[in-house]
Formats: structure tokens, C-alpha cells, sequence
């Protein structure tokens, strides 16, 4: 990933990453010339499955330092786990005075139907606009990075905001919508972050003892994605009071693309509660695992971490 600074036509000055190699993205893509004036530098070199927590945190402190030289920065990104970092880099900066940008693309550059020089445009035309949050620009849109999920790995749709309309419309014109944040003082970097956390997907037939045993492993937080609302199978009750014996925190999100957590709706969502788990409300499961690593590892696994969760932070929740 190559954040990239660039000052346009009207002065504007953006940044830009990727996870390919050093190239010249202005004769590749010889439309950017006309957004911004690129300066590229290389941070990664992988596939985006190999993202590790670590990897957001060296990427999240190199946008916080080099976001006050520019109007925006972009970073270049595979799509597998781009949701992932959107969520973690908005949680790691906080509150920002401009935008940050993630973007990639389902074909390659160099492939002739590609659609990385499209987003490639729209998101450095992003990035110079009033919308100071962690942004995903794909195929015309941009959306909350923290409100952010990949919802197909074949089209070029290929990200979708389900509980949030978006940001900004690419259209004939550039629509900006009027839930965009207002813009904020860009924070010390805070780079404390807990990577031991497990999310665990509830079905009929899961083990209690499967999780159980994670918490005898060392897990520090668990985020379980419960059915509908957050309702969970009465079987897990010994794993989440082993949870709460041995001070990890559990999460509840829920497995619907649309679905909002409401843990006094059904008995299994009350039995959970009343063992101790936090309702992740409208949150989606990314976002939920980077808000509890960061949660735990900034304020505990008490009342704080609940009064953490519980709050929007960067619009990640209603």
C-alpha cells in the first residue's frame, strides 16, 4: 500500500496506497492527472488475506502522520479484507478533520476490463471533497468504511453499506449526503490494540465446548454472531459464564446483513445479557472485531469498555 500525496488543480493534495508494485499510476490511469498530482510511496507488498492487526496499526500511523501535509489520503487495497482495515483505521484515528480513502478493485490494472482505474478516479476525487470519515469508494460510491461489508467476490458491486446509505453518489453529479460527519481534530495516535479476540459464527449444533475451550486457550474477546436480533442457543449459557469467569468480554452481533441486536427481545438474548454480553446494536461483524480489540486494549474488559461500545465512535453504530 503507497499512500500518496497530491496536490491538483485546485491545489488539492490527496494520498493514495496500493499493494502492488511501484508504478507509474499517472501514464497508467493518465485520468488521475486531472483530479491530482501523485507522489506514491510502497508500505505493503502482499495479498490482502495476509493483512494482520499489526499491518493496521503501521498503516493507521502512517495516514495519522501524513494526513496533516494533504487534503486527503487514499489507500490502494484488496478487496478480500478491505472491510476489515476500513473498520480498524476508522477506529484506530478517530474523528478526522479530512478524508481518508480505501479503494481497489475485482480485475487488475493491467487487465483490459478492469475497474481499478474507475475507482481509482472517483476515489481520489473522494479524497479532495468535504467528507472527513474512513471511506470505501467502489464502482461509483462511496460508503462509511466503518459501516463497510464485501457482499460479492464476482461482480464489481462489490461492497455494500446495509444498515447506512452512502456517503457520496458518483453519478452526472457528485452527491454528497448530509449524514457525512462533521469534521473533528485528528487525535494523538493510539496504536493499543488486542489481536486475541475470536468471532465465532452461532449454528445449530456448535459446541459449547469448542468456545469454552478458547477461553481456556487465552482468547482476550469473543465476538459471537447470534441469530436475528442476537438471540443464542441456551447451550452456549456454561461458555459465555466461563467467558465472564475468566474476564473476556463478549460481543453479539448479529448474522443478518440487516440486522440490529436487541438482547431483551428473546430468552436467549436475555440469558446472554444477563451473563455479561455487549450488544454490538447495527454494527457488522468487522466492524465489531477491530472496535473490541481496540476497546480491550484502551480501557479494560469493565464498565469502560462497555460505556466504549456501547457509544458511536465514528458512526459505526446508531
Amino acid at each position: 500500500m503507497k499512500p500518496v500525496a497530491a496536490g491538483g488543480p485546485e491545489s488539492k493534495r490527496v494520498g493514495l496506497g496500493t499493494e502492488t508494485e511501484n508504478r507509474d499510476l499517472g501514464s497508467e490511469v493518465p485520468d488521475l492527472l486531472r483530479v491530482a498530482e501523485l507522489e506514491t510511496r510502497l508500505l505493503f507488498q502482499m495479498d490482502s488475506a495476509n493483512m494482520q492487526p499489526s499491518d493496521w496499526i503501521m498503516l493507521a500511523r502512517e495516514v495519522h502522520r501524513e494526513l496533516p501535509k494533504y487534503d486527503g489520503i487514499v489507500v490502494v487495497h484488496g478487496t478480500d479484507t478491505m472491510a476489515y482495515t476500513a473498520s480498524a483505521l476508522a477506529l484506530l484515528l478517530g474523528p478526522l478533520p479530512k478524508p481518508v480513502v480505501l479503494t481497489g478493485s475485482q480485475k487488475p490494472l493491467v487487465d483490459v476490463r478492469t475497474d481499478a482505474r474507475h475507482n481509482l478516479v472517483d476515489a481520489a476525487l473522494v479524497a479532495t471533497l468535504a467528507v472527513p470519515e474512513v471511506l470505501v469508494v467502489m464502482q461509483s460510491r462511496a460508503l462509511r468504511g466503518a459501516r463497510a461489508t464485501k457482499k460479492d467476490a464476482w461482480g464489481f458491486d462489490a461492497f455494500d453499506s446495509p444498515q447506512l446509505a452512502p456517503l457520496v453518489e458518483l453519478g452526472l453529479d457528485v452527491e454528497v449526503a448530509a449524514h457525512v460527519r462533521a469534521p473533528g481534530v485528528l487525535a494523538a495516535f493510539d496504536d493499543r490494540l488486542e489481536p486475541r479476540v475470536l468471532a465465532v459464527r452461532i449454528f445449530p449444533g456448535l459446541d459449547p465446548m469448542l468456545v469454552r475451550g478458547a477461553v481456556r486457550a487465552g482468547v482476550r474477546g469473543l465476538v459471537l454472531e447470534g441469530y436475528g436480533t442476537g438471540n443464542v442457543p441456551q447451550t452456549l449459557l456454561p461458555a459465555l459464564e466461563e467467558a465472564r469467569a475468566h474476564d473476556v468480554p463478549v460481543v453479539v452481533v448479529s448474522q443478518c446483513i440487516r440486522g440490529y441486536v436487541d438482547l431483551g427481545r428473546y430468552e436467549g438474548g436475555v440469558m446472554a445479557a444477563d451473563a455479561g454480553a455487549i450488544s454490538a446494536g447495527d454494527m457488522t461483524v468487522e466492524s465489531a472485531i477491530a472496535k473490541l480489540m481496540i476497546g480491550i486494549a484502551r480501557h479494560g474488559t469493565g464498565d469502560a469498555l462497555r460505556t466504549f461500545f456501547a457509544a458511536s465512535q465514528v458512526g459505526e453504530r446508531d
